[in-house]
């Protein structure tokens, strides 16, 4: 296991390479971090908070929480975690949960429902606060857990962005964990002892098709080492002529004949 140091820098040096490519982050930006009290949310926390520190521009942060009211969820342990941090942060109280557990159908997954009722009561809270950009704690692993799934379940190829604006056009979403494995993260986690709040509702349902995605990624690495990181390379090289949308490439119009000399 690495020490303290060796993840912490592995961490900030995955978190850098994303804001730096995707350029993330500009002078003046005042950042909404999504804290869930998970693993995740936490270091994303933690790392932004290093380069406000250390970064030649001046941006503000803001760690915020949907409390969503699920039963027996500890309300104490974020605000204490976060005065002792020093940052500011806002609790948001809406009973999601209640609205989550009526509307889904009995045997049916909850994530579905409760991920959009949390985004549009986050967005709305982002421009509450001024926020011009909001971060969220996806990470490398959940991005390709989600391609996967819209590959073999929805049928199109589509993951989450590092960065891309809401629908509305006012607030650009941030991931700077992009890059980051999960494994380091959970190590990080360990060793930073974070207080952990487990959840009541996607995290405790059985037989959900992302743990048969993951799982089957998690074989796919253990089979042919470094495999996750050849597919995260895949997603950032695309060819749209070497697939079938012709939304993307206007198949019809082309002038030329295509042979296979000139495809390669």
């Amino acid at each position: 296991m690495e020490n303290t140091k060796q993840i912490t820098k592995k961490l900030q040096r995955s978190v850098a390479e994303a804001i730096n490519q995707y350029t993330m982050i500009d002078d003046g930006d005042r950042i909404m971090v999504c804290l869930s009290g998970g693993k995740d949310s936490y270091t994303l926390l933690n790392m932004l908070m290093y380069f406000q520190k250390v970064a030649p521009i001046s941006f503000d942060l803001i760690a915020v929480n949907l409390d969503q009211k699920q039963p027996g969820f500890p309300e104490e342990v974020l605000p204490n975690y976060l005065e002792n941090l020093k940052v500011e942060y806002k609790i948001i109280e809406k009973n999601t949960y209640k609205v989550v557990m009526d509307k889904t159908p009995e045997g049916k997954t909850t994530c579905s429902l409760c991920s959009r009722l949390r985004r549009g009561t986050l967005y709305e809270a982002a421009k509450d606060l001024k926020c011009n950009k909001l971060a969220l704690g996806h990470h490398r692993n959940d991005i390709l857990e989600t391609f996967f799934l819209n590959l073999f379940f929805s049928g199109k190829l589509e993951t989450m962005p590092p960065k891309f604006k809401n629908d509305a056009g006012d607030l650009v979403i941030l991931r700077p964990l992009a890059f980051c494995k999960e494994c380091d993260i959970e190590q990080y986690s360990d060793i930073m002892n974070f207080p952990i709040i487990p959840c009541n509702l996607c995290g405790s349902q059985e037989n959900l098709q992302r743990k048969k995605v993951k799982q089957m990624i998690a074989d796919w690495e253990n089979d042919f080492p470094n495999r996750n990181a050849i597919m995260m390379n895949a997603l950032q090289n695309v060819f749209p002529s070497h697939l079938l949308d012709k939304n993307l490439y206007d198949f019809e119009n082309l002038n030329d004949r295509i042979t296979v000399e000139t495809l390669y």
